[in-house]
């Protein structure tokens, strides 16, 4: 992957950063910018112009968090949000979207946003889906990943139905060969694993039998995160190269 690329990430959260493809990306000497959604003055409208211009940016990433991509009432910067992606994949340029990021990208592009019958939290297999062209992103048969969602997407128009499992059909679609839409969560770090479960009235949301209970999840072992950061590794290769 060339260096010194411009990236851009859209954080919805406080703390969540990053992840894990931090450190990946300041290896090829990436200039790395964001926009802070979270700390927004609520008394003064986002104007389209405050986000960077399209042109700036050489890969967006678009991170996850706890409000719906349909909350446009109690948070109206996700309009804007919208409408700016919408420039910019209209650019043809690469993008990766995480669980709401993923969601947001799909619903700027027409797609609905609604609840999964079921929620998922915790560490949840998923795999693969059959017969995915072979010019597509390349993912395992089966892994093992971290969900946090009660919502999900539907696939956009165009798109290609990349990952599944039997609590959530939609967990990752390929728009183009520049843009990977996520449901779950690869970027995912023991240190962010932690800061997510520090909020108990987020936590109090999840029941069923595909959340996972906390006292599990404290408990983590390192090596659960690395196939997940991996994998988005190598969709940053894909989505920059590809659209080079």
């Amino acid at each position: 992957m060339k260096s010194h690329l411009r990236v851009h990430y859209f954080q919805h959260i406080a703390g969540e950063g990053y992840g894990s493809c931090h450190e990946f990306l300041k290896q090829h000497q990436a200039q790395i910018t964001a926009t802070e959604f979270f700390a927004l003055p609520v008394d003064r409208p986002l104007e389209i112009e405050a986000l960077p211009a399209v042109e700036e940016v050489d890969l967006l990433i678009i991170m996850g968090g706890t409000m719906s991509v349909n909350d446009e009432a109690n948070f109206p910067w996700l309009k804007i949000e919208k409408r700016w992606l919408r420039r910019y994949l209209s650019q043809g340029k690469p993008a990766i979207g995480l669980c709401l990021g993923g969601q947001l990208i799909a619903n700027a592009l027409g797609a609905a946003v609604s609840y999964n019958p079921e929620q998922e939290l915790g560490w949840m297999s998923v795999s693969k889906v059959a017969n995915v062209p072979a010019d597509c992103f390349s993912l395992p048969e089966q892994f093992r990943i971290m969900q946090w969602h009660s919502e999900t997407f539907e696939i956009p128009k165009g798109a290609v139905h990349l990952a599944e499992n039997e609590a959530c059909r939609n967990q990752m679609y390929q728009l183009g060969k520049n843009v990977l839409g996520f449901q779950f969560h690869p970027e995912i770090t023991p240190e962010t694993l932690a800061l997510f479960l520090e909020d108990e009235e987020e936590l109090l949301k999840f029941s069923g039998k595909y959340v996972q209970p906390v006292h599990e999840l404290r408990k983590s072992p390192k090596s659960n995160f690395i196939e997940g950061n991996q994998i988005l590794n190598r969709a940053i290769e894909y989505v920059v190269e590809k659209s080079a």
